[in-house]
């Protein structure tokens, strides 16, 4: 599919990773059009259906998500589930019956079973049970692979499911109740250089380990694969490395100009202990690869982070 000049609709289009996929697929003359959720709430049918007749796309790109670090997922398993399953189950049904020429739909790896063997390949996905703190949300974004390659089957529908690494980048939440890693952290050691504090005190046993792909990329992957992939197997997107919690922490601390002790509160759970991906199938499919060393983009984040928080304009 080429993207000059196709209606794109981007389902979480307003969101973290969404600006920079609207931003990517302008670059590519695409015109995408951003829902609103006070407009089209995907968990009403009603709303998904209006969605589709008013913009009419030629292509969907599925990113609206109920997202959230371990903390927000194990006080609200039962939301995280139902409200990632109904939009995007709804929305792939009303495509359907619209006869949208593509739909991408992005999963999580959250899906993975809990202990899959590292680098995590497509092919073990469904080789195990989620790591539970995330498994009704992994579990949510997995139905929507089964939907994809049902209606694939039945309907000859071109529906492409990708598989994102943890994301981190400017725009990213860093709100303490619902922050992933990365921003949790640069939060934190940036709130303990406000304070004056010697330490800072991080979840977990510093021993799990993730992988991380910059925001840009993912966008950039996103809409290669929009362009170049039609298939019925998931693709994973990353970046091909993984690094420990403990040593991202000092990473940061270490970036940001903070010398204080790390303090580790094994009180608290790590999450999966392992993530990285196997990224030969998206370079072999559709030519993805990142592009933006690990350390350039923290700087990047950390920049935007310190910009917007001194903004007089932005709430803190």
């Amino acid at each position: 599919m080429d993207l000059a000049g196709k209606k794109v609709v981007v389902t979480g289009g307003a969101g973290f990773l969404g600006r920079h996929v609207v931003a990517e697929l302008e670059k590519r003359k695409a015109r995408p059009f951003v829902p609103r959720q006070s407009q089209y709430d995907l968990i009403d049918r009603d709303a998904c259906r209006r969605l589709v007749k008013d913009a009419a796309p030629d292509l969907v790109l599925h990113l609206a998500a109920q997202v959230g670090g371990i903390g927000a997922n194990r006080e609200n398993p039962g939301w995280f589930f139902f409200s990632n399953l109904m939009m995007g189950v709804q929305l792939i049904e009303e495509c359907r019956l619209a006869k949208v020429a593509k739909v991408v739909t992005i999963g999580t790896i959250c899906a993975y079973p809990k202990l899959t063997p590292v680098p995590f390949r497509e092919d073990d996905i469904w080789s195990g049970y989620p790591e539970e703190t995330n498994a009704p949300y992994g579990l949510a974004k997995k139905m929507l692979l089964v939907q994809g390659q049902a209606y694939r089957q039945q309907y000859g529908m071109n529906v492409v499911h990708l598989l994102p690494v943890n994301l981190y980048g400017p725009h990213d939440n860093f709100a303490p109740g619902s922050s992933h890693v990365i921003p949790a952290l640069v939060k934190k050691v940036q709130d303990a250089i406000d304070e004056g504090s010697d330490h800072v005190v991080v979840w977990g046993t510093g021993k799990a380990s993730r992988e991380f792909l910059y925001v840009e990329d993912a966008a950039r992957g996103i809409c290669m694969a929009a362009e170049g992939y039609d298939g019925d197997e998931p693709v994973n997107l990353g970046a091909g490395f993984e690094i420990s919690i403990r040593d991202l922490a000092v990473t940061i601390a270490k970036l940001m100009g903070f010398s204080g002790e790390i303090r580790w509160d094994p009180n608290k759970p790590d999450g999966q202990p392992r993530r990285c991906l196997d990224t030969e199938r998206a370079e072999r499919l559709f030519g993805f690869r990142a592009t933006t060393s690990f350390e350039d983009g923290l700087r990047r984040t950390i920049e935007w982070y310190r910009r917007e928080r001194s903004s007089p304009t932005t709430a803190r």
